[in-house]
């Protein structure tokens, strides 16, 4: 499983089928997963000093396309906005993507898509889970590494995401937000990831938290899977 799925599972509301929080953070974020889980597998960097790059510029790395078609065509992508800060290449990483990972999820048989009209006129689409058992697996494993467990790529990726969006204690059953939060900002800062993938997170985030600025003056809803 893609870093980006498991946050889109986490991210819908199971009653609704809905994703939440709305706005254009959320495909942020999940344009953000994706730049992790490249940076993970040495494909992508952010520059550092002395890099050939401007500092902070996103760099294309060579290497074995990913297996995973999402993945695949995000890096095909990347070398189009190879150069530019983290936050205009998420913004375009962002446009379908929701749509692409929640095809990815029903093929998987994780999720069922339903049509519906809102007020008898508007074509809208919702998604609720098919499969509970992998979202539960998830879920229990970042409840450990809240707790104190050590974390590994995937899941200290999904918490310093949520984290990131602000949606960590709703999303997760945490009974100190102060005390979970706190952990969060420990493993954004941690030694739990490469260099390279701890420099990701840190941009990622910082995109988010303009994205979640910009949507709460104004955004509306990213639309795609949710």
């Amino acid at each position: 499983m893609l870093i980006a799925e498991d946050l889109l599972l986490l991210l819908l509301d199971d009653e609704s089928g809905r994703v939440k929080p709305a706005g254009t953070q959320v495909d942020t974020g999940l344009a953000g997963a994706v730049l992790v889980e490249l940076a993970g597998l040495g494909l992508v960097d952010v520059a550092g000093e002395g890099a050939p790059a401007k500092k902070g510029r996103v760099v294309r790395r060579p290497g074995s396309p990913p297996e995973h078609q999402v993945l695949r065509g995000c890096y095909a992508r990347i070398a189009e906005w190879e150069g530019r800060e983290p936050g205009p290449v998420l913004a375009k990483l962002a446009k379908g993507l929701r749509a692409e990972i929640t095809a990815s999820l029903v093929v998987r048989g994780l999720v069922r898509e339903e049509s519906r009209k809102v007020l008898g006129l508007i074509p809208t689409t919702r998604v609720f889970p098919r499969d509970a058992d992998h979202e539960a697996q998830v879920r229990a494993r970042l409840d450990a590494v809240l707790a104190g467990a050590e974390p590994d790529h995937h899941s200290g990726a999904l918490i310093t995401l949520l984290h990131a969006l602000d949606v960590l204690p709703r999303v997760l059953d945490v009974r100190d937000k102060k005390a979970a939060k706190r952990r969060a900002k420990e493993l954004a800062d941690g030694d739990w990831a490469s260099e390279a993938v701890r420099k990701a997170v840190a941009q990622v985030n910082q995109a988010v938290l303009v994205a979640v600025a910009s949507s709460s003056s104004g955004g509306g809803d990213g639309g795609g899977g949710g």
